[in-house]
């Protein structure tokens, strides 16, 4: 998984004590290629979130060394606070960023939780995406009863067992729910009351499972320290349900009361387009679109700068990147403006900001891939066939995987022209073309490597899901 990005964002049962924090995090940072991006402590709830992200091999190590630290450091039996809990090292989800899919984050997940449980003998439940029983999806469903009544029921009743470990909790540690997810918005919104029914009610209100907005996970807490309360909420989906309704939801809400808001706070990072769909809502902006900020418009120049780089690469009289990258590319740009057409007509951009981020990393993976068949090439005699062989399984493959992909890529974008307005026709017809150049180009590619294989049965089976492809068009 080379050139991929994942977040972590590990909950901890410690909110009070900055060097428990402390050691918990350098667990984390000492993995190399590791970033911390964010760290929050909350005295109240008694709880810390950590945010780091790095390279899908690196990212499950680093969960494992933080929860090891935390494990080491945090005893449940002496914890308080008002947030629920069932492990010192209470959640770990796995966000996938770029170049990996939510597949991917549920196998590292699975990983994780295993060695939780074989090296630390830390018993795992696994939710969300990478949930194994239905009931676990839901992180509130495991975290019923909270570590003192899971203690007790995870010894009688079967359905309440972990999936990694046994009817005992960890004696300290309790313990901990790894799964993977999509990205997740932690907002908490503070009451100037210190009347924790109102918050409760605002919760009830507002949360989908008791009839409120569809993305949006809430709960009343008091927050002692200051006098106040809060609605605490996950926001699971903000494209859907965005921050500024939740925030007029509360609002609202609370004036019903006769209470106003203190403030707002956001627990650990939050993507740059929410804070776009709220600016763009409360300004009113008419013309508002991402390339009117800056730092959009920067990075934009700099995406053209590496384009520069790769053509000049393209072009460069040496063995890759060729075609298949070539291909890839072709493919990449048909996705971002399928994103650039969804998002103008406020359509969910996902699908194709998932399909770029796949051909962007595809080009890379194509010149790779037909390197090594050269490096193969250049081997002495007595080790190049087997080496070929497989050099040459892995170029073809690749183009292979960009066939197919653009496959699915090419039906959306059909959707999209039936689904949006008569403006956006050219784009879209652009797409389309360079989604079938794509196909062509990573088509021909296949057929000129199964050509030069030596196993019969392999190549059968890649020209078998070429053919495939060929026959759909």
């Amino acid at each position: 998984m080379s050139g991929t990005i994942v977040e972590c964002v590990p909950n901890f049962s410690e909110g009070r004590d900055p060097a428990k924090v402390d050691a918990i995090v350098a667990a984390i940072r000492n993995v190399p290629g590791i970033a911390i991006l964010d760290r929050e402590m909350d005295a109240d709830h008694n709880r810390s979130v950590v945010t780091f992200a790095g390279p899908a091999e690196a990212v499950g190590e680093a969960a494992f060394r933080g929860v090891e630290k935390a494990v080491e450091l945090i005893d449940l039996r002496r914890h308080s606070g008002v947030h629920p809990r069932i492990g010192a090292a209470d959640v770990v989800p796995f966000v996938p960023v770029e170049g990996v899919s939510l597949e991917d984050c549920v196998r590292i997940a699975e990983r994780v939780g295993e060695q939780l449980w074989e090296r630390l003998k830390l018993p795992v439940y696994l939710y969300e995406a990478a949930a194994r029983r239905p009931g676990n999806a839901n992180l509130e469903n495991i975290r019923r009863g909270q570590f003192e009544g899971l203690r007790e029921e995870v010894r009688t009743n079967p359905d309440r067992l972990p999936d990694f470990g046994g009817a005992e909790l960890h004696p300290s540690a309790g313990a901990a729910v790894v799964g993977a997810r999509k990205f997740l918005i932690a907002y908490n919104i503070n009451l100037n009351t210190p009347d924790v029914e109102i918050a409760r009610r605002i919760a009830r209100a507002i949360r989908f499972s008791s009839g409120g907005f569809r993305y949006v996970k809430a709960m009343g807490v008091p927050l002692a320290s200051r006098n106040l309360t809060q609605v605490s909420m996950n926001l699971t989906d903000f494209e859907q349900t965005p921050v500024h309704r939740v925030f007029e939801a509360v609002e609202a809400e609370a004036a019903r009361y006769g209470v106003s808001i203190a403030g707002s706070e956001i627990v650990g990072l939050i993507p740059k387009k929410a804070l776009e769909m709220t600016a763009e809502w409360y300004l009113r902006v008419e013309n508002f679109r991402p390339d009117l900020v800056l730092e959009n418009r920067l990075a934009a120049a700099e995406t053209m700068d590496g384009l520069g780089e790769f053509l000049e690469q393209l072009a460069a009289p040496q063995a890759a990147p060729g075609g298949g990258s070539a291909a890839a590319a072709a493919a990449a740009m048909a996705a971002a403006l399928g994103a650039l057409v969804a998002g103008l007509a406020k359509l969910d951009t996902a699908a194709f900001d998932a399909d770029r981020r796949f051909f962007a990393e595809a080009v890379r993976r194509d010149a790779e891939a037909y390197s090594g068949v050269v490096a193969a090439c250049k081997r002495p005699k007595e080790e190049r066939t087997p080496l070929v062989e497989r050099a040459l399984g892995e170029a073809a493959r690749v183009p292979l995987d960009v066939a197919e992909e653009t496959a699915g890529l090419r039906e959306r974008l059909r959707n999209l022209r039936e689904t949006t307005a008569a403006k956006f026709a050219s784009d879209i017809e652009t797409a389309l073309a360079l989604a079938e150049a794509a196909m062509a180009g990573a088509l021909a590619k296949v057929r000129v490597h199964i050509e030069s294989m030596k196993d019969a049965a392999r190549a059968a089976e890649i020209r078998a899901r070429a053919e495939k492809l060929r026959a759909g068009d």
